[in-house]
């Protein structure tokens, strides 16, 4: 059993494979060269309905009934497997992304690791509540919940971090006692289905996990989100296409988590330990090249101290290297394709239209050789533009940021809030009150003070407007992928 032979990359339903067809299938490109990596077969209506009853054949099967420690060995033995297999899901991660081998083997695969023992140690200690309620006469009653799956979840999948965040979905789901029907990003499916193998080795029942490919409207995305045996969707993705599975599921009253765009802002105060900050800032803003919904594209600087940070980010984002993703040297990855290279583009026209100065960056970079046929660009920085441009206002999801200029707190807080997403901000200062002060005054799901993207993988991710509903880690994903059932007893 593989996921790809002959350079076919398969979707998996019941606990096998599916022969590809020539007739259905598209091309997967690999973003840093612009040559084709593989194809893929895409999955049609059938085969979704196929999926979707063998997820509810097996949890009718025993699968929900499992107990909970089996569940959480089930998940640790799927951890054990993927660091044995290390390197072959480091290799489907760069053919998908084109993203720097150190980011794969640090971030991507080593996440997912971590994704599957945090919520095996999660499940396994995870209580509810009960009460104890006075009656009349003496008597009491107790009340107390049981958790039981939420049933058949549809698990949609960026491009950006894609095997991170389909194991942070999975993961929980599973624990729960949960099938699900995977529909990666027709950018990235090698790991979803990589991934497949993994957990047949580890144990997991036929028809638990499902992998589907295809695209959105008319095609795999728009057959499971609209399937009527689909009991809840888990979407991480741009805010659009999170408002328009809404729409899907609405009539069904189907519950949705959605982890959505953000258009996230960094505070620098004057008081700030500069090369901290800088530090803090190249990570924020440059990481697997600004696709990361958590990137940092608003930075609001003391003006006492603007000319040297932006200086001091201009020289740092000089220093980044972009280059082949094997070169351990690279520190810079393409982005995910020619059409969201464009997108990027567009918004340095409009930089340019808002009469916007590119202190860094601004184009399209020459590589040379085979280099040249992928998606890359330049790291860019610009001042000169206010929170009315389209550009400060707008997720541009690339390596970007707009530098601007404030004189108090008050107007920083008010700046950084000036904003129809809400999904993340970081702090830098070096007053512990005005961190504090400042981070909670943030309408946004997850602040950082002095730091950014550090994650205690318990604590509740996610945000608020544009950028979300509801709350992923820890017993946040419990409650999402678990329907409570109250029981009182009249004692």
């Amino acid at each position: 059993m593989t996921a790809d032979t002959g350079r076919w990359i398969r979707n998996f339903v019941d606990g096998r494979f599916v022969e590809p067809d020539e007739r259905s299938s598209f091309t997967k490109v690999d973003p840093a060269t612009g040559a084709v990596h593989a194809r893929v077969h895409e999955a049609d209506e059938p085969l979704v309905d196929r999926a979707v009853a063998a997820a509810r054949r097996a949890l009718d099967d025993g699968w929900a009934r499992t107990p909970v420690r089996e569940r959480a060995a089930l998940l640790r033995r799927a951890a054990d497997r993927i660091e044995e297999r290390f390197e072959e899901f480091v290799a489907a991660e760069i053919a998908d992304t084109g993203k720097p081998v150190t980011q794969a083997r640090e971030l991507d695969v080593a996440r997912a690791v971590a994704n599957f023992r945090t919520f095996a140690d999660v499940v396994a200690a995870a209580g509810q509540e009960s009460f104890l309620t006075d009656l009349a006469g003496g008597r009491q009653a107790l009340n107390y919940a049981v958790r039981k799956p939420l049933g058949v979840v549809a698990v949609i999948v960026p491009w950006n971090l894609p095997l991170l965040l389909l194991t942070w979905k999975i993961a929980p789901a599973l624990a729960c006692g949960n099938a699900v029907v995977v529909k990666p990003s027709e950018e990235t499916p090698s790991t979803a289905t990589l991934l497949a193998e993994v957990l047949a080795e580890a144990g997991l029942p036929a028809g638990v996990y499902n992998v589907v490919h295809g695209f959105g409207g008319g095609s795999a995305g728009e057959y499971v989100t609209s399937h009527p045996g689909i009991d809840g969707v888990t979407f991480t993705g741009s805010s659009a296409t999170g408002s328009h599975v809404m729409k899907t599921v609405a009539p069904r009253v189907r519950p949705v988590s959605f982890e959505l765009g953000g258009k996230n802002a960094a505070v620098v105060f004057d008081d700030v330990d500069i090369d901290e900050a800088l530090d803090g800032l190249t990570r924020s803003v440059f990481t697997n090249t600004g696709q990361v919904c958590l990137c940092t594209e608003r930075v609001y600087v003391q003006r006492s101290v603007f000319d040297e940070i932006a200086g001091g980010l201009v020289e740092r984002a000089r220093g980044l290297r972009l280059g082949r993703p094997l070169d351990e040297a690279t520190t810079t990855g393409p982005l995910i394709s020619q059409t969201h290279r464009d997108k990027v583009l567009h918004y340095f026209d409009l930089a340019e239209q808002a009469g916007a100065e590119v202190i860094t960056g601004g184009g399209v970079p020459r590589l040379g050789e085979d280099l040249d046929g992928g998606s890359w660009i330049e790291p860019t920085l610009w001042t000169g533009l206010t929170n009315s441009d389209r550009v400060v206002r707008e997720e541009i999801f690339g390596p970007v940021a707009a530098l601007i200029p404030f004189d108090t707190e008050a107007e920083a807080i008010a700046l950084a809030n000036d904003t129809d997403y809400g999904l993340a901000a970081s702090v830098w200062t070096n007053d512990l009150r005005r961190g504090h002060r400042v981070a909670q005054s943030m309408n946004v799901g997850m602040a950082w003070v002095n730091t950014w993207f550090l994650r205690d993988l318990r604590s509740p991710f996610g945000g608020v407007g544009l950028s979300g509903i509801g709350r992923e880690g820890g017993e946040s994903s419990l409650h999402f992928y678990t329907e409570p059932t109250n029981v009182c007893v009249q004692l």
